[in-house]
């Protein structure tokens, strides 16, 4: 491929500095979005990108806004309640029908992984209802460690519900390849599937496992 260019070692240098201060930014007190602006100006300065380049990354502005509308629509859902009336909807919906604890694990489990559509975020979804959901589980009588190890698997399973319901979701979706309908589509699709494979096989699993 012929020698490395002038523009491809600036990158490969602003790469590895803007990635070390996203590793050792608490360390050095700098925020990891101070350490992505730090690596664009770099970028801009030496002529390796130029602003029209940027305006025309079309994709990335249409990631940005949406992440910045529904993280902050999720955001004053937890302020303003309504996230814990939801789950204390649940519980008490739980409560009243004095459900043994199977069904009342899989109607707490689906909850918590479809709820994850008012959110833009995972960290957000636990901080906000982990606490809450694993208190409603022990009460159900549902074994701890089965209601915990559960709870973190569908925190990693709901990534792909939709465009905004994680940071790779975005990625993906901001490549341009699938229209907005059809990301909803297969998100569901994959949602069911995933419950499918872990609710079936990791039922037999968790079994042998001893979880309950």
């Amino acid at each position: 491929m012929g020698a490395m260019t002038r523009n491809e070692w600036v990158m490969i240098c602003t790469m590895v500095v803007a990635v070390s201060l996203w590793v050792f930014g608490d360390a050095l007190g700098i925020s990891s979005v101070v350490a992505v602006m730090f690596g664009l100006y770099i970028l801009l300065l030496f002529h390796v990108l130029n602003w029209d380049d940027c305006l025309s990354e079309k994709s990335a502005w249409d990631t940005l806004a949406w992440f910045a509308i529904v993280v902050g629509m999720a955001e004053q859902l937890t302020n303003l309640g309504i996230v814990t009336w939801i789950s204390t909807c649940v519980g008490n919906f739980l409560l009243h029908f004095s459900l043994c604890w199977p069904a009342s694990f899989c109607i707490l489990q689906a909850s918590y992984f479809f709820i994850h559509y008012l959110f833009a975020s995972q960290t957000a979804h636990v901080g906000a209802l982990f606490s809450a959901f694993l208190a409603m589980h022990l009460t159900a009588g549902v074994p701890g460690v089965l209601a915990t190890l559960a709870l973190g698997y569908n925190t990693s399973l709901f990534g792909a519900l939709t465009h905004y319901s994680s940071g790779q979701a975005a990625v993906y979706f901001g490549a341009g390849y699938l229209e907005l309908p059809d990301v909803f589509r297969m998100g569901f699709v994959s949602a069911l599937t995933n419950v499918l494979i872990w609710g079936v096989v990791g039922t037999f699993w968790w079994k042998f496992l001893g979880l309950y």
